[in-house]
């Protein structure tokens, strides 16, 4: 029995190490040292939802369906593919971005601040124009407010079928507010605070939203062709499931991307809960996770802000 278990621990120190190095990047240790060791208030409490949603393994759903929920905006969609780089380098992209979220959830609101400023100064220089003659800006706060409430919303819904702990409709409501504080920091003038104004906000760009060539090219890289180790296609393929699984039926369409509702019932919701629990008990190694410490990089989201 001893031999099982300790073989067990190897196995969960391997799998959640190299999910960490893929997540984190080669700076992950120093970087998960700096968020949650160094002194000093936060911008939230450990009380707070935000920090529960954020540490749960549905971010990396989450994540996943934000980028394909993101990309029908157009102007949102041309400010990735012409500045990102996330074909090129989309693990690059994925450890900026989840050091970002990490250190506006957990770190210091000195180095939160930092880290907002850092992002909107990014922001400053990704412009251009579509393919069709339409200007774009990533500082623009329009176009801020979609990336924010799709992500948002994307965050949520994967945390409500996927989290270990969904949240009770206050909570929810209370992470609306939390991730406000966010994006109020990245020039968003004036977030939604709980979910029916987030459920408004969304509704009101629909106007806006189709699917662009470079959309749908994007959703094939992500769904099709990641850029994940073989043995690795498995588990991401019920993550991806679970991701589409949450668009709403017109994105999903706009995007050509196939449903099938009592399907999703039937196997992607259970696969997608089992590889969610598998990645959640990969990363709570042992001592810190009695503890209760809260010790990981969130998963992808946060649109453009690498």
């Amino acid at each position: 029995m001893g031999l099982l278990l300790d073989n067990g621990r190897v196995l969960r120190d391997r799998i959640g190490d190299a999910i960490f190095s893929r997540v984190a990047g080669p700076d992950g240790p120093e970087n998960r040292a700096r968020i949650h060791d160094a002194p000093g208030p936060r911008w939230f409490g450990p009380e707070r939802p935000v920090r529960q949603v954020h540490a749960d393994a549905s971010m990396f759903t989450g994540g996943l369906s934000a980028l394909l929920l993101q990309s029908l905006h157009p102007l949102a969609m041309a400010a990735v593919a012409g500045h990102s780089g996330f074909r090129g380098d989309p693990w690059g992209r994925l450890q900026r971005t989840s050091t970002f979220l990490a250190m506006t959830t957990y770190g210091p609101a000195d180095s939160a601040q930092r880290a907002v400023d850092r992002v909107r100064a990014v922001h400053e220089t990704v412009h251009g124009t579509t393919p069709d003659g339409q200007e774009y800006s990533a500082a623009d706060p329009h176009l801020l407010c979609w990336v924010h409430i799709a992500e948002v919303d994307s965050f949520l819904r994967a945390h409500q079928r996927f989290g270990a702990r969904p949240l009770d409709a206050a909570g929810c409501d209370a992470y609306v507010e939390d991730m406000a504080r966010i994006a109020t920091a990245l020039g968003v003038p004036d977030p939604p605070t709980n979910r029916a104004e987030l459920t408004d906000r969304l509704a009101a760009y629909r106007s806006e939203l189709r699917a662009t060539p470079e959309a749908r090219s994007t959703a094939r890289f992500l769904l099709l062709n990641p850029p994940v180790p073989v043995l690795a296609r498995l588990p991401y393929g019920a993550l991806a499931a679970g991701a589409v699984s949450l668009l709403p039926v017109w994105a999903s369409r706009a995007l050509w991307l196939p449903r099938v509702p009592p399907a999703e019932d039937v196997f992607v919701r259970p696969l997608g809960t089992a590889v969610t629990a598998v990645i959640r008990w990969a990363l709570a190694p042992g001592e810190r996770a009695r503890r209760g410490q809260e010790d990981r990089l969130p998963g992808p989201g946060q649109g453009t802000a690498g």
